[in-house]
């Protein structure tokens, strides 16, 4: 039977449509923790899950958080109609996949759809990653959770072409290539929109780098308008609602602190697909200490992509690239964007100029602006004429930074530590999780000055009190949690020439 309750908004905020009912209302109704409600009035209504109090709010009162209310309209005093709705069907395919069980097209097009609705709780949302993760999925279903990830967001159409787009699986600190590979691969002729992820573990996304020197924050009119006149930008994609369920799906996986390859690879393809990208160019890092630790499994990741490419039209390239330690010198936005600048005014450091203009080179051969096995060779002439940097000043000044910005004015943290070689030898090993662990505790990727500049990198021979690195903070007790960090775990490994002596036991005679 419904339930007519008395609206008490609450001021905080959920991820899920929530609602707080005392547990005397909870009793009459036969609902408990978890269950959902349909609340009801003659203009809205909206499904919400259930959680109880005493204290909140009274017996004939509903506590409704932030977005409950300004999706229904509902002021303080007004009277909803609430009354118990049954579980969504999608739980039973989630139960179903747990099993290990094949799912339809329809069943995961119910889960999709409940997830961007907020239809299920935080741990039926955790037990479909969880199975994800276990059980993993057939081809065909991670085509079908693509394309219904597709379908339940906004799609970019744009009038220009042709349309490309880059993506790293990431794992690799300082994996700053994009702003040096889009604005090259645009001067080519190429289209570009790149809607790139914040930072969720590691010290900077893209567009947490982006917005040191510009807006990344658009919504899909402005994405169009930008990318059409410009021809192309670096925005962020969280600011946009291409594929939704995906960015759900994204903050569990980081809590759980798993990354589902089915998930991953569906992810991946889902925002190429809906920017309207033609070619997708799959960078994948390779190496001890990244995401992908050896070329076997990179080469059937490769594999995956590019047959899913197929199963959605979409032409896919894979890469594999060195990912053992970071690229360039740089972790942390301010610092990973002054490094930018310099690359693409033709200062940067080998690792960086490699990877990204090979990868813009591949872009071009790609859309058949430049022939096969040439890229390279004209995506590197971009480079030297300058002609990047230029189309970058271009993007900055059309998501309005300032295009004459030179990479020394961008501010670093003023709170510094130097970190000296304290023996002789060579740098054999660098640990990319703990420079990455170094750098957000130094306040990376909030503190936009906070990070790691590298002096030496693998295979340098340093002397004792040579520089190794330096690290950069915005507050004086983050650089000394960093500085606990760097002695607790360090993360580089220096060796002499003589690595160890193997003596022949005396013989007994």
């Amino acid at each position: 039977m419904p339930k007519y309750l008395t609206v008490k908004p609450i001021e905080m905020e959920s991820e899920h449509s929530l609602v707080l009912l005392h547990e005397e209302d909870a009793e009459e109704l036969g609902v408990y923790i978890g269950d959902r409600l349909k609340l009801s009035t003659s203009s809205s209504s909206l499904i919400a899950i259930v959680n109880l109090t005493t204290k909140m709010v009274q017996p004939g009162e509903i506590g409704t958080p932030v977005e409950v209310s300004r999706e229904m309209g509902l002021n303080v005093g007004e009277i909803v109609m609430v009354s118990p709705v049954p579980q969504p069907t999608s739980v039973r395919a989630i139960r179903k996949k747990m099993e290990g069980k094949h799912l339809s097209h329809q069943e995961i097009g119910e889960i999709v759809t409940d997830i961007v609705r907020n239809n299920l709780t935080s741990t039926e949302l955790s037990a479909f990653v969880v199975s994800e993760y276990t059980q993993g999925m057939s081809m065909d279903e991670i085509v079908s959770l693509t394309t219904h990830m597709v379908e339940t967001g906004e799609k970019l159409h744009l009038e220009v072409g042709p349309v490309v787009d880059v993506h790293s699986i990431g794992g690799v600190p300082g994996n700053k290539y994009a702003l040096i590979t889009v604005p090259i691969a645009v001067a080519g002729g190429a289209v570009v929109p790149k809607t790139s992820s914040r930072a969720i573990t590691s010290a900077a996304g893209t567009a947490d780098i982006m917005e040191v020197l510009a807006d990344v924050s658009f919504d899909l009119g402005e994405i169009k308008e930008i990318t059409e006149r410009v021809g192309g930008l670096i925005a962020w994609g969280g600011a946009v609602k291409l594929a939704p369920a995906d960015d759900i799906l994204i903050r569990v996986e980081r809590m759980l602190r798993i990354d589902p390859r089915c998930q991953m690879l569906a992810s991946v393809m889902a925002k190429k697909l809906a920017v309207g990208a033609e070619h997708v160019l799959i960078d994948i890092p390779t190496g001890p200490g990244a995401k992908v630790e050896n070329r076997s499994e990179a080469r059937s990741l490769a594999q995956s992509f590019m047959e899913l490419g197929r199963r959605l039209r979409v032409e896919v390239e894979a890469v594999i690239t060195y990912g053992g330690q970071p690229l360039g010198r740089t972790i942390g936005p301010a610092l990973e964007a002054r490094e930018a600048l310099e690359t693409l005014l033709g200062r940067g450091p080998n690792s960086l100029v490699e990877k990204s203009v090979g990868l813009a080179g591949l872009m071009l051969e790609m859309v058949g602006i430049v022939p096969t096995g040439r890229g390279k060779e004209v995506a590197f002439e971009i480079l030297r004429s300058g002609k990047g940097y230029e189309k970058m000043r271009q993007m900055i000044e059309a998501q309005g930074g300032d295009p004459n910005v030179k990479p020394e004015e961008i501010p670093v943290g003023e709170k510094k530590e130097v970190i000296p070689a304290n023996e002789e030898g060579y740098v054999t090993h660098i640990y990319n999780d703990r420079i990455t662990a170094i750098a957000c505790t130094a306040g990376a990727p909030r503190d936009r000055g906070a990070g790691v500049k590298l002096f030496v990198k693998r295979g340098h021979k340093v002397n004792r009190g040579k520089t190794l690195f330096e690290i950069y903070a915005e507050h004086e007790n983050k650089l000394e949690e960093a500085i606990k960090m760097t002695r607790k775990n360090f993360p580089m490994r220096i060796e002499g020439m003589l690595l160890e002596k193997v003596s022949e036991r005396p013989r007994e005679w």
